[in-house]
C-alpha cells in the first residue's frame, strides 16, 4: 500500500484521478445505450473492450447450451462497469499489466478432468498498454488459443477473480455491492479476531475490509468446495495472513474467525486465496466517507448501489470543461487587451498587423523578448496549461478527451508546433501502433512478453505538422483508428 502523506492519505489521491479519467462519462453513457439496446459487441467497443472469441464458435465447440449461457452474459455484461473496477496500480491508477481475470466459470459434463471454462478479462502486457484497452476470451486449459499463446499470464489467477464477486460487472446484481462492500455498517462491525503474532499490516490505515473477511472466506470455500477452514489473505507482495473460519470460540454461538500469522501454516499453497476485491475496502466508498467524491461523479450503477435516492449525474459533469473552440482568445498585450484566433488552421494574433509580427519574430530569433501574443500562443503549443490533463487522458486511453481538450484550446483544425503537447499526441500514437502489433501477434508473443521487445520507438509518424483531426471520428465512436488492430 501507498504511504500516506503530511495532507492526505496518497491512495485516496490517486482514486480520485482514476474516477476522473480512466472511465470517463461519454464512455459510460455511450456503452450503456448500446447496452440496452441489445448490442453487446458495441457496448464493449464503446468501453474499449475487445472480444477474442465467437459465440458461434463456442456453439459448435461447447454446445448450444453452453453458449446460450455464455451469450447470456455476455449480454448483461456492462463493460465500462467492468473497467470501472478491474485492479489497478500505482502512481498513476493505470490497469494492472499483464493480467488474466476471471469473470465466469461453466462447468460441463466431462469436463472434470480438464476443469471448467471460464469468461476472462485479459490486460496487455505494460509495453503494450496504448488505449488501456482489455480483451474478452474463454479459457480452455485444455485447449491453446493465438491470444492465450502471447499472453504473458493466460491462466486465471486465484488472487485476481471477479467470478465470485458478480456485481462487479453483471447488471443483474449490482445490487449486491451495498451488501458485499460493506456499505450498510460501521467499517469495525463483525471484525475477526486478530492473533497478536499478526503483523500490525491488518488496520484501518491499510484500508483492509476485515470486517468482511469471514463471510467473503465462506463464498470462497462454497465455491471451491474445499475441506480446510482457512483461506489465505494477501496484503502486498510481502506479507501473508490466515483466517481460520473454525477457530475456537468460547462456547457462545458460533466460534469467531480469528486472523493468525502465516509462519503458522506449513503449506500455503494448498490453501485458497481471498480475492483481491474482498480484501481491501471499496475505493469508492472510501471515498465517500472520507468526503473526497460526491456520488454524482461515481458511476450510476456504483452510486445507486451505494447510496439509493441520492440524485444521478449531473448534466454539468457530462463532458471536460473546455472552451468553445474557433472563438478567439483575450491577452494583454502592451496595455490593451488583443485577439487570439485560429487563421487558416493555425493559431495567430488578431490585432498585430503582417510586418509587426515578422519584426517580432526576427526579434524572438536574435534571442529578444517577442510581443505577449505570440509568447501566449508559443506556450499553447509548447506546454499549455492543460497539458497535465491531456496527458492524463492519453494515458488512460481517453483520445477523444485529450483531442476535446486540445480543440477547446486551439480550434479543431489547429495545426501543432513542435513542443510537449505535440510530442504527447505523437508518443500516444506510437504506442498504439505497438499495442496493435502485439494484439496481431507480430511482436512480443511467447512466455517473455513481460519484457518491453524494443519496437515502437523509432516509428517515423510523417514529417510535417501533425493534425489533430483525423481519428477524432473514430475515437468519438468509440471503436480504434482502421490503421491500427483491434491497486488496489
Amino acid at each position: 500500500m501507498l504511504t500516506q502523506t503530511a495532507n492526505r492519505d496518497s491512495r485516496l489521491s490517486l482514486w480520485l484521478r482514476v474516477r476522473e479519467f480512466a472511465v470517463p462519462p461519454s464512455m459510460i453513457e455511450t456503452s450503456t445505450a448500446r447496452r440496452r439496446a441489445g448490442d453487446w459487441a458495441g457496448a464493449c467497443a464503446a468501453a474499449r473492450v475487445d472480444v477474442d472469441f465467437s459465440p458461434r464458435s463456442v456453439a459448435r465447440t461447447h454446445g448450444r447450451d453452453l453458449a446460450a449461457r455464455i451469450r447470456a452474459d455476455l449480454r448483461h455484461l456492462a463493460p465500462d462497469l467492468l473497467r470501472w473496477h478491474m485492479p489497478r496500480i500505482a502512481p498513476d491508477g493505470l490497469l494492472r499489466p499483464g493480467l488474466t481475470l476471471a469473470l465466469a466459470r461453466y462447468d460441463e459434463a466431462g469436463r472434470d478432468d480438464t476443469g471448467p471454462l471460464h469468461l476472462v478479462a485479459r490486460t496487455p502486457p505494460a509495453w503494450a498498454d496504448a488505449g488501456q484497452r482489455i480483451s474478452l476470451a474463454l479459457w480452455d486449459c485444455s485447449r491453446s488459443d493465438a491470444g492465450a499463446r502471447r499472453h504473458p499470464h493466460p491462466h486465471p489467477g486465484r488472487r485476481f477473480r471477479l467470478d465470485l464477486h458478480r456485481h462487479l460487472w453483471d447488471v443483474r446484481r449490482t445490487d449486491e455491492l451495498r451488501i458485499r462492500s460493506g456499505a450498510g455498517r460501521p467499517p469495525a462491525d463483525a471484525a475477526p479476531v486478530v492473533d497478536p503474532d499478526a503483523p500490525e499490516s491488518v488496520s484501518r490505515a491499510h484500508r483492509c475490509a476485515v470486517d468482511r473477511w469471514a463471510a467473503e472466506a465462506g463464498i470462497v470455500l462454497r465455491a471451491e468446495g474445499r475441506p480446510s477452514d482457512a483461506v489465505v489473505v494477501r496484503l502486498g507482495a510481502r506479507h501473508r495472513l490466515v483466517l481460520n473460519l473454525a477457530a475456537d470460540g468460547d462456547g457462545v454461538g458460533p466460534p469467531a474467525p480469528r486472523i493468525t500469522s502465516a509462519a503458522a501454516q506449513a503449506d500455503l499453497s494448498a490453501l485458497p486465496v481471498l480475492p483481491d476485491a474482498a480484501t481491501w475496502v471499496l475505493p469508492d466508498l472510501d471515498l465517500i466517507r472520507a468526503g473526497a467524491i460526491e456520488v454524482d461523479r461515481l458511476h450510476p450503477l456504483v452510486a445507486s448501489a451505494l447510496a439509493p435516492g441520492e440524485p444521478g449525474r449531473s448534466a454539468d459533469r457530462r463532458s471536460p470543461p473546455v472552451d468553445r473552440p474557433g472563438h478567439p482568445h483575450l491577452v494583454e498585450c502592451r496595455g490593451a487587451r488583443h485577439r487570439i484566433g485560429l487563421v487558416g488552421g493555425v493559431l495567430a494574433p488578431l490585432d498585430h498587423d503582417p510586418d509587426e509580427i515578422r519584426r517580432e519574430e526576427l526579434l524572438a530569433a536574435l534571442t529578444g523578448t517577442p510581443l505577449p501574443c505570440l509568447r501566449v500562443i508559443d506556450m499553447a503549443h509548447r506546454r499549455p496549461d492543460c497539458l497535465a490533463g491531456v496527458r492524463e487522458r492519453l494515458d488512460h486511453g481517453d483520445t477523444a478527451g485529450a483531442l476535446a481538450v486540445v480543440e477547446g484550446m486551439l480550434g479543431p483544425d489547429a495545426l501543432l508546433r513542435d513542443g510537449a503537447l505535440r510530442d504527447e499526441l505523437e508518443a500516444a500514437a506510437r504506442r498504439r501502433v505497438t499495442y496493435g502489433l502485439y494484439r496481431a501477434g507480430l511482436i512480443g508473443s511467447g512466455p517473455d512478453t513481460d519484457a518491453e521487445p524494443g519496437f515502437g520507438e523509432g516509428i517515423a509518424t510523417g514529417p510535417g505538422s501533425a493534425r489533430i483531426r483525423p481519428d477524432r471520428r473514430h475515437a468519438r465512436a468509440g471503436r480504434p483508428h482502421p490503421r491500427h488492430a483491434t491497486f488496489r
